[in-house]
């Protein structure tokens, strides 16, 4: 059984979609492919809501990050429910995540100088790395550090949703958001879930393709990656932010 903390690539995925082998199948080559295209499409949003936020024009930047987030959100559900419609929803919902990313970023490094490009190298060193120790076979991904990753990743989840229920009534978690020892220690820990995800995410995309998925599932499983590169990139914000705050 394969399982995935990847909402978006749980263990019964390609079971609901490989009935028989496919001639024209997905491959790890075109998932990459697929991955590089969404790469470019976020880029793409964040440089339109960056680019406002450098014409002062906030008040449009808070409407295409909250159409990003939203819309992002919504389509990524679509996706999840609808897989054959990935070859048009998961670029659609990279360039919505490009919009709420650039707004995030762009605050954020006229806050601190240079923490984006600081966010965008760790992430992407971290995958790689992470991509190296798998192929290299130094991280397999058994089925107890599947478990493991799994838990960690709902417990972070359930932390979060009680940050969100709990700010209705003006009542905030102490400490894990702040700047302090734990804050740092809180984020530092979700960072390397989140990255641990990435593991089990590489072993999921060559499962797909070794089981003859069909041609679609390129764009559902780098939908999947995305899902996963843009929430590791945001803790590494958020970490990156609280250390620099300390100074």
């Amino acid at each position: 059984m394969m399982r995935t903390a990847n909402p978006a690539l749980n263990n019964k995925t390609f079971q609901q979609v490989i009935p028989q082998q496919y001639s024209d199948a997905m491959t790890l080559q075109g998932t990459v492919n697929k991955t590089m295209i969404m790469l470019f499409l976020v880029i793409v949003g964040a440089a339109y809501t960056w680019g406002m936020f450098l014409e002062q024009n906030l008040q449009g930047v808070l409407i295409w990050m909250l159409a990003g987030a939203i819309g992002g959100f919504i389509v990524a559900m679509v996706t999840v429910f609808k897989k054959e419609w990935s070859p048009v929803t998961a670029p659609i919902y990279a360039i919505l995540e490009g919009f709420f990313l650039g707004a995030i970023s762009s605050s954020l490094n006229a806050e601190f100088p240079g923490i984006v490009v600081q966010a965008v190298a760790l992430t992407f060193g971290t995958a790689g790395c992470l991509l190296f120790a798998y192929k290299s076979g130094l991280i397999k991904a058994t089925e107890n550090f599947k478990l493991g990753v799994f838990a960690a990743t709902g417990g972070v989840a359930l932390v979060y949703l009680a940050t969100i229920v709990l700010g209705f009534f003006h009542i905030s978690i102490p400490y894990i958001h702040d700047s302090g020892i734990i804050g740092i220690g809180f984020s530092l820990l979700v960072v390397v879930i989140a990255a641990l995800n990435l593991v089990l995410d590489f072993d999921f995309i060559e499962k797909g393709a070794e089981q003859g998925a069909p041609k679609f599932m390129e764009w559902y499983a780098a939908f999947g990656l995305m899902v996963t590169l843009i929430w590791l990139y945001l803790e590494i914000l958020r970490l990156l932010s609280k250390l620099n705050s300390r100074r």
